[in-house]
């Protein structure tokens, strides 16, 4: 074991690592080292067998806990992975089972797709994935969003077919031999492939349509307005169904995914469906207290009372003056105001004399006593 690396070290991540964290670690090293981009890169491969190894060890609670306790001894037999066998034939990792729900989780997005009902239904098309950004302000109630994007229709001309109107029927690929894929073998694994000559449908087209050039689609572009709900977290996605791709032969388009991102604000910051800001406040209004108007998000005065002798950094909760909560538009987080006590910078010869008075008024003392540390 002793030329085995540690597996927090092969996905760079902490002992501490959540499992999202090392998720995210790994399906960065998956996609950068996955034999599909490195064909015949010997050492890519390595980097995707060892990744893999540790991931499917650091994603199980189990594994994890005796890997901690007893490093490569408390796991070792235990992980179906590359470690403890000279092949592995890969197409149990893209279909269930073992190492398949690992791939599924973290394959489903990849390069602007999404995995969708086709991985089940052959006469479903693929899924897609669009980006937009929303304010934070946006979202203080429902609004539509209108957005453009482009994906692939069903070519009107040959509905589909990829064939030409009249054209006679199909020839069986003969790369495939019309099996849809092809198997290749790497020495110390094996993995079924779309066959590249076929695109998987397992037969050629003798007389392409002029219009799609025989792929039976078309890249078209799409305008839609797309309902934000309120309250939504950034990074949530809305599934749009049948706006996705087609494929060639397909009934059924695949689901348009769009991901929505919420841009920070200049001033709130937002927890949850709470919302965090600070206001400043001058050294006599903290003592002697004021009631002051916050804006909220939506740009309303709110009145808030801030009570003589407050300290810098005191946290004041305005109820109901935060974000609708998600799918619960009736119902509201709060607004917390964080107070700033600014000390002037300059004052006058007549500022400085009234200081100087109150000062020797309260009888400060030029040499404080130490308090117990208190972070924000």
């Amino acid at each position: 074991m002793a030329d085995k690396r540690d597996y927090y070290e092969v996905l760079g991540v902490s002992k501490s690592a959540t499992k999202e964290e090392i998720k995210k670690a790994y399906r960065k090293l998956a996609i950068e080292n996955h034999p599909d981009k490195n064909p015949g890169d010997k050492a890519a491969e390595d980097r995707f067998k060892e990744a893999t190894e540790a991931y499917e060890v650091l994603s199980d609670d189990t594994k994890r806990k005796n890997y901690d306790a007893y490093g490569f001894a408390g796991v070792d037999g235990q992980q179906g992975g590359f470690g403890g066998a000279a092949y592995r034939d890969f197409s149990d990792l893209f279909s269930g089972g073992g190492f398949g729900s690992i791939f599924e989780d973290l394959f489903g997005f990849g390069g602007g797709s999404t995995r969708s009902r086709a991985q089940s239904n052959p006469n479903v098309g693929q899924s897609i994935r669009v980006n937009i950004e929303v304010d934070l302000q946006d979202i203080v109630q429902d609004f539509k969003k209108e957005m453009t994007y482009s994906h692939q229709v069903a070519c009107e001309a040959c509905h589909g077919t990829g064939s030409a109107k009249g054209a006679s029927s199909n020839k069986t690929c003969p790369t495939c031999g019309g099996v849809g894929q092809i198997r290749q073998s790497n020495g110390f694994f094996a993995m079924s492939r779309t066959c590249p000559t076929c695109g998987g449908r397992g037969s050629v087209i003798s007389d392409p349509c002029p219009n799609c050039h025989g792929n039976g689609t078309i890249r078209k572009s799409q305008t839609l307005k797309i309902k934000i709900p309120a309250g939504i977290e950034s990074g949530s996605d809305i599934i749009i169904p049948q706006m996705g791709n087609a494929v060639a032969n397909c009934a059924t388009p695949g689901d348009l995914y769009v991901r929505v991102n919420v841009r920070p604000h200049k001033y709130f910051v937002r927890s949850g469906e709470d919302l965090y800001v600070q206001i400043p406040i001058s050294m006599t209004q903290a003592a002697l207290g004021l009631d002051v108007d916050v804006k909220n998000l939506e740009g309303e005065s709110v009145r808030i009372n801030i009570p003589a002798g407050i300290q810098n950094g005191k946290i004041i909760r305005v109820r109901n003056q935060g974000l609708p909560r998600y799918k619960n538009i009736n119902s509201k987080g709060d607004m917390y105001v964080k107070v700033q006590i600014e000390t002037p910078k300059r004052l006058s010869l007549k500022a400085k004399k009234i200081m100087k008075d109150l000062s020797d008024e309260m009888g400060e003392n030029t040499c404080p006593t130490p308090v117990p540390f208190e972070n924000d």
